[in-house]
């Protein structure tokens, strides 16, 4: 553990600099901790998969600080979202290195902020989240949709968290112009000739998807196949994020903590990917 911890605060240490004139704070001096082990405790959490900022909490400081010398966890918390725009900066300056691989994927899963037996009485998130179709398990949920851009090596990098009831097609021209790639693959919920040849024309990307059973003039058999076994990156992705990463389970109940806890898990496994840090 204090191999993975020492390896995410070196990362951190070495980004950090970059951004601090825009962290000014009152009283930064009487810090209890810097700001630099307060967002590579935040990560570690994520690493190794807690879904539950109080069970982490507990957990260093009864294993990691036990000298009593970590904060009160209202406070960390409160740092951690003061901290997220830094989270979210580093991790962008990281996901730019996907602009160097073959292509990308876009794609979206489901967020499900409550079982299905209580999504027309739940009060979190009201206002914002809302009921959607998951079209691959075919259930209605309510929640967020995340739209998610990643490289062929599994990277991710633009992303963007909507309300369930969001199609993927609103929000993916602003996932891929987040960090521009020429080059990108997508399933069939994608599919409008209208829509690929804006995509061309306004940012000069290339879109392509599998083509449907009533298409008069569809590619070759053999493109076909190429194209379904490149977009499985995603779905690897996406499988990793649930069962080691646990990000369909995050407890938050604020945005800003849902935003920090969210760009945190990305931030740890394109650290994980690139071969930054090992799990």
């Amino acid at each position: 553990m204090f191999i993975f911890i020492a390896a995410i605060f070196f990362f951190v240490s070495a980004q950090l600099p970059s951004i601090q004139m825009y962290l000014q704070r009152r009283n930064r001096h009487l810090a209890k901790q810097e700001d630099t082990v307060i967002i590579a405790i935040h990560l570690l959490g994520k690493l190794l998969g807690f879904s539950s900022e109080r069970e982490w909490h507990r957990f260093v400081t009864g294993n990691l600080f036990t000298d009593g010398h970590f904060l009160e966890r209202s406070r960390y918390h409160s740092r951690c979202r003061a901290l997220r725009f830094a989270i979210k900066w580093i991790r962008h300056e990281l996901a730019k290195r996907g602009q160097h691989h073959a292509y990308a994927v876009v794609d979206s899963m489901p967020l499900e902020l409550c079982h299905a037996a209580r999504m027309y009485r739940v009060k979190r998130f009201q206002g914002i989240a809302d009921i959607g179709l998951c079209a691959s398990k075919k259930q209605w949920y309510y929640g967020f949709k995340l739209h998610l851009q990643v490289t062929d090596q599994g990277l991710p990098m633009g992303y963007v968290v909507t309300e369930a009831s969001c199609h993927d097609r609103t929000a993916a021209e602003t996932v891929m112009t987040q960090i521009p790639h020429p080059f990108h693959l997508g399933d069939k919920g994608f599919i409008s000739s209208e829509w690929q040849k804006k995509l061309y024309k306004a940012y000069q990307i290339a879109f392509w998807t599998p083509s449907r059973k009533n298409q008069k003039h569809g590619p070759s058999a053999s493109w076909e196949r190429w194209l379904k076994q490149k977009r499985k990156v995603i779905e690897t992705v996406f499988s990793v994020l649930v069962d080691q990463y646990r990000i369909t389970e995050i407890r938050a109940h604020s945005i800003s903590g849902f935003e920090v806890a969210l760009d945190g898990i990305l931030l740890v496994y394109s650290l994980v990917t690139l071969g930054l840090v090992e799990r």
